[in-house]
């Protein structure tokens, strides 16, 4: 049944109110009168038959209808503003906020080292990061975009790659392999000290996958089980380097250890190609000239890795 369109302002008003749990502050942030927004309020609970709000002289709280209506339309009427902010700001000067959701590693080897160059090419730009090692939807978390590798990437949505293709890299500090000797192939890691990496969104921990020398190239897993487990790859990488076992990280991460000597990388021909990191948005279409600007920078500082 399709919803009477009289409605609108009123469930606006609704969404405006739960957030702040106060009608007077909904009314001050609308610039409208309290009496009006009770009348909103008041008509939109008659015309749904449900009471959507627990009110009291000194409180205010959800029903469970009121909670379940508010989780839908909060995000529903997020993206409607923002659609409405975002007319005709596709071929204005890149300007305003953009929201990106990575994951902690790629915000250290594509954002960290670059967001200075970039908000000093466009000073109207403001950059808000969520640190995100699960697969948020971007679309209702509020996101403008996010980074992901490309194997985890819904397809629906469009991508642009802003790295190379990566490989896993497995790594070792030189006094760890002179004391416990070089593995050839992936068998020989089970007389190694293997540090895991353990995802703080699941709780899994990072298995390494190689790929078979012989022609059927099948797919080889094996599972860390050293004594060390971390949820910070930069930690794991310390630990690395002191010479406390071997880790897996992507190749890109370990180039600067790899070229000062503090790591040194094996069983390289085991480790296949995948695509690397991708931005993502939802769609092309009306793109705001804020976004256009991150993807070029972005497509622009591609080139640089592996130089």
């Amino acid at each position: 049944m399709a919803i009477d369109p009289s409605l609108y302002p009123s469930l606006v008003w609704f969404v405006r109110i739960a957030r702040h749990s106060s009608i007077t502050k909904a009314a001050e942030e609308g610039e409208v009168s309290r009496a009006a927004l009770s009348q909103h309020l008041k008509s939109l609970e008659q015309q749904l038959n449900v009471r959507l709000l627990n009110r009291s002289t000194r409180s205010m709280s959800l029903t469970e209808d009121g909670q379940r209506l508010f989780d839908v339309l909060a995000p529903a009427i997020e993206l409607v503003d923002r659609a409405v902010s975002g007319v005709g700001e596709s071929q204005a000067e890149p300007s305003g906020v953009i929201r990106i959701n990575t994951s902690r590693v790629a915000a250290r080897l594509l954002l960290e080292p670059k967001m200075e160059i970039f908000l000093a090419r466009y000073p109207k730009l403001k950059l808000e990061l969520v640190m995100d090692d699960g697969l948020s939807n971007i679309i209702s978390s509020g996101m403008d975009v996010g980074i992901r590798l490309g194997e985890s990437l819904a397809e629906h949505m469009v991508a642009v790659p802003v790295t190379p293709p990566m490989s896993m890299a497995i790594v070792g500090s030189p006094e760890y392999f002179a004391k416990h000797g070089t593995p050839e192939t992936p068998d020989d890691l089970l007389q190694h000290n293997c540090l895991a990496f353990r995802f703080t969104s699941s709780g899994n921990i990072d298995r390494w996958s190689f790929t078979s020398q012989d022609d059927d190239k099948r797919t080889l897993v094996f599972e860390p089980k050293g004594n060390g487990v971390f949820n910070d790859d930069e930690c794991m990488l310390r630990a690395a380097i002191h010479g406390v076992g071997l880790v897996q990280h992507l190749d890109l991460c370990v180039q600067q250890y790899l070229a000062d000597g503090s790591l040194v990388r094996v069983l390289q021909s085991w480790c296949r190609p995948f695509p690397g990191f991708f931005l993502y948005v939802p769609s092309r279409a009306q793109m705001p000239a804020k976004i256009r600007a991150l993807i070029d920078f972005l497509v622009e500082q591609r080139d640089e890795f592996g130089s």
